[in-house]
């Protein structure tokens, strides 16, 4: 168990601008910071990082936390493994017993399988510089390609020897079990008859987007044609091709600053980009583009350009990238490299500088390119043509954005010479066969009376208990202002005016306990509990104790209650004087604890009129209809103070 006072300074040193910043794009926005959302799709930036309150919230999804939620929401982490990350990132020591090789065992299947990663990583590096077979074959192959040590070393390549158990012997002395080894792919056969997946080869590690190395690919230098060229690590908890990127980790921060990412096929490409100092690459690498893929670049950036080889194969790749991207939302470029050259080889050929102008030249947007490209085979044959038309239109319907749309309708029309408006009718052909399939409207139903028939989605307020919101309130002014102080007007036993300071927790909790008044919310009791407890030991807690609480319902409800997406513009500039919350906080407490009695009252005074409905003893009436007088009296005291009037 880690002890609080080491996760209160993993949480004080782990910046929530510094933590989200590793994974998320992120912009200026006021006194905040605002990027795309990591956890949902969205076009639009609804995500949102208050570096003053150290928490995230996405208004988009619901999202919500501190630096250690983050990491537990981004990397599927439990909340000791999150404080664990974040521990090792800025330094700070877990007083933890060193772990036996037993325990290694024993440990959560993905921090088992990120050891185990993270240890042949460090096995296959160790083997290519420092034993005779590695040098002599797998650190002279890459220099034979042409790359320095500094590329080596960055992205940590390494070479298994072509011997038959060499690493599974290694890895079992040191406490790694065979299942964990056949599991994530390091071993082959079974349990009886093991043999090393890689011998042979040289390995790239694959880095998730922290730097953990998540898996392998593995290239064979023999000359066996019977054995494949290249090896993946399988599927596991902690690798998903589809949702990977090669080089994603040391290229996230350039494609960031320079709002731009290179996308390359091959693990060579992005190595010999990256070495010429082009380092906004990352390559899809061993799979199609997924949608995974593009989402996770988007979080950086909203503009891709496609390096793809000159010959078919490569240009296919780019077309069916075209689409993909376009339906994210985003913009793309495709360059196409000259025949029988690909990112590597064009590189290693060229001076960076005319790899640069040539990328910068050549980089054409996708109408162009399929125009240029699609027209070759229709010549001057009509219908030909018009099939390129039709496919053009199609790419421009999955783009999201309408003014978009209609900007490449006019480009269509001005390089296929075609009226604008032809293209604008094909266009909306398919964009409501679109529309009817997504909402599963038959073609000849009528899509406005489908609208109007629909069923109305209930409201979130019908769902909730009655009193809720109010709470919240309270609860929200009990975690951002609990431990600050309030002024109050009060009489002495001798009727004398006075004012005194007091707390606001005590003047809350005090109140409502005065008043025998409960919360009916569960989360929201123990919050409560929380602070009643606290005022006993005269340790009141702040915002930042719910926030970085390891009860996930506390701490989301915090982040909620804590964050907003408006910001207040600098009024104090144009001389124009703006209060505050903290300016009105007496009247807010006071406020928020009259409208929650109000409505404790108002839902008694509703169970008498059900009662008395009910009733038909004269006596029994006379009680009730007493009882209703005295909460109708208190109602009216209560709104009054309120500034409400009851109509009756």
């Amino acid at each position: 168990m880690i002890p609080r006072d080491t996760i209160m300074n993993i949480i004080d040193a782990a910046r929530i601008e510094e933590v989200v910043g590793e994974f998320v794009s992120l912009k200026k926005r006021g006194a905040n910071l605002i990027g795309v959302c990591p956890f949902h799709k969205e076009k639009t930036p609804s995500f949102i990082v208050s570096p003053a309150k150290g928490i995230f919230k996405c208004f988009g999804c619901g999202k919500a936390g501190d630096s250690v939620r983050f990491i537990m929401e981004h990397e599927h982490y439990s909340y000791p493994e999150a404080l664990r990350f974040l521990a090792q990132k800025y330094g700070i020591i877990i007083e933890e017993k060193e772990q036996s090789p037993e325990e290694i065992v024993a440990q959560n299947e993905r921090e088992r399988m990120f050891n185990i990663n993270s240890f042949a990583q460090q096995y296959f590096s160790d083997t290519m510089k420092n034993h005779d077979e590695g040098l002599a074959i797998g650190l002279s192959y890459f220099r034979e390609r042409g790359f320095r040590d500094a590329i080596i070393n960055k992205f940590q390549l390494g070479y298994c020897l072509n011997q038959r158990d060499a690493f599974i012997q290694h890895a079992l002395k040191n406490g790694y079990s065979k299942e964990l080894l056949l599991k994530i792919g390091l071993a082959s056969g079974n349990e009886e008859r093991m043999y090393d997946k890689y011998q042979g080869r040289v390995i790239f590690p694959i880095h998730n987007l922290t730097g953990k190395v998540i898996g392998f690919g593995a290239r064979f230098l023999g000359s066996d044609k019977t054995k494949a060229k290249y090896l993946n690590s399988p599927e596991s908890e902690i690798y998903n091709k589809s949702q990977t990127l090669y080089g994603i980790y040391f290229a996230k921060n350039e494609i960031s600053r320079l709002d731009n990412c290179i996308l390359v096929e091959g693990y060579a490409d992005v190595l010999s980009m990256h070495q010429a100092g082009i380092e906004n690459t990352v390559a899809s690498s061993g799979t199609s583009l997924t949608t995974e893929q593009i989402r996770m670049i988007s979080r950086y950036t909203k503009n891709v350009t496609m390096l793809y080889d000159g010959d078919n194969a490569g240009i296919h790749a780019a077309l069916r990238g075209t689409d993909m991207i376009l339906e994210e939302g985003m913009n793309v470029r495709i360059v196409v490299l000259p025949p029988d050259e690909d990112p590597d080889s064009f590189v290693q050929k060229n001076p960076i500088e005319e790899v640069r102008a040539y990328i910068d030249n050549n980089a054409t947007d996708f109408i162009s390119f399929k125009t240029k490209l699609l027209l070759k085979d229709a010549a001057n044959d009509p219908i030909k043509r018009a099939e390129v038309l039709k496919d053009i239109v199609k790419s421009i319907s999955l783009i999201p954005d309408a003014i978009y749309r209609a900007s490449y309708v006019r480009e269509c029309s001005r390089l296929m010479e075609v009226p604008e408006q032809s293209l604008t009718n094909e266009l909306n052909k398919l964009l409501r066969a679109k529309f009817r399939k997504n909402n599963n409207i038959e073609p000849e139903q009528d899509i406005v009376h489908e609208e109007i028939k629909s069923e109305p989605q209930t409201p979130v307020e019908d769902v909730l208990p009655l009193g809720y919101y109010q709470e919240r309130e309270l609860v929200r002014l009990l975690m951002m202002y609990g431990n600050k102080d309030i002024t109050i007007d009060d009489v002495d036993e001798n009727g004398n005016p006075v004012l005194y300071k007091i707390s606001v927790a005590s003047f809350i909790i005090d109140d409502l306990k005065n008043d025998d008044l409960l919360f009916k919310n569960e989360i929201h009791n123990i919050i409560f509990n929380i602070f009643d407890k606290a005022l006993d030991e005269d340790d009141i807690p702040d915002e930042h104790y719910f926030v970085s609480h390891e009860d996930t319902r506390i701490a989301e409800l915090a982040a909620n209650l804590l964050s907003t997406p408006y910001k207040l513009d600098n009024w104090s500039e144009k001389e124009i004087n703006v209060k505050v919350e903290e300016d009105v906080l007496q009247k807010s407490v006071v406020t928020s604890l009259l409208r929650f009695k109000d409505m404790i009252i108002d839902d008694k005074r509703n169970d008498l009129i059900k009662e008395l409905m009910e009733t038909h003893d004269v006596d029994d009436q006379m009680i009730l209809l007493a009882k209703k007088k005295r909460l109708d009296d208190l109602r009216i005291k209560i709104n009054r103070e309120l500034g409400i009037v009851i109509a009756k």
